[in-house]
């Protein structure tokens, strides 16, 4: 698919259509692809710890982990529907069947979605929410099920990698952040 940077040779289609017995199996990723999905994921955490960055300086709810880990679960929702479209329209399916996979990811993202608002939780005696985090880890735990699901181990480790880095190690950076924001006097906030 263009502008997806999944490029698929016609020896690569040949080699997953075709198994060694001459019966067609459903096509997989090449483990290049799956690590070119994987930098894809990478930079959207990236980017979104950008937009994280701004939010832990404003001293906002949602900061730098939780927009890391739903940047990098769209990027992967993304990459995952490009892969089931491959993976159903590649093989030679009957005429008869049609196959739409996108609504089993719509599907895991709406539950996702209920149990994320589930995780969240404003206490009366404090401005603080909490949960967050939580309901973005969640939401990236769904994209790597959905990868081990269409069998991109690759990617689906990679990614839990990505994220247990940005759950773990961003605590820290985290706790610089509030503790430089609450020695500032308080009328110098953004």
């Amino acid at each position: 698919m263009a502008g997806t940077g999944l490029a698929w040779s016609g020896r690569a289609l040949r080699k997953a259509r075709v198994s060694s017995g001459g019966e067609s199996e459903t096509a997989r990723l090449p483990f290049v692809s799956q690590l070119q999905m994987l930098g894809e994921v990478a930079l959207a955490m990236a980017l979104g710890a950008l937009l994280g960055l701004e939010r832990e300086l404003a001293q906002k709810s949602a900061g730098l982990r939780t927009h890391m880990l739903v940047a990098g679960a769209a990027a992967m929702l993304v990459g995952l529907v490009d892969a089931l479209l491959h993976r159903f329209l590649l093989p030679p399916i009957s005429p008869l069947v049609r196959a739409d996979p996108v609504p089993v990811i719509t599907a895991v993202v709406m539950a996702v979605g209920f149990l994320g608002a589930g995780t969240i939780i404003r206490r009366a005696d404090r401005e603080h929410v909490e949960g967050l985090t939580t309901a973005a880890a969640m939401l990236f735990s769904a994209a790597v099920g959905s990868a081990v699901g269409l069998r991109l181990f690759l990617l689906a480790v990679g990614a839990t990698i990505l994220a247990l880095i940005t759950l773990r190690g961003f605590t820290a950076i985290e706790a610089v952040i509030h503790r430089r924001a609450s020695a500032r006097p308080p009328g110098s906030q953004s």
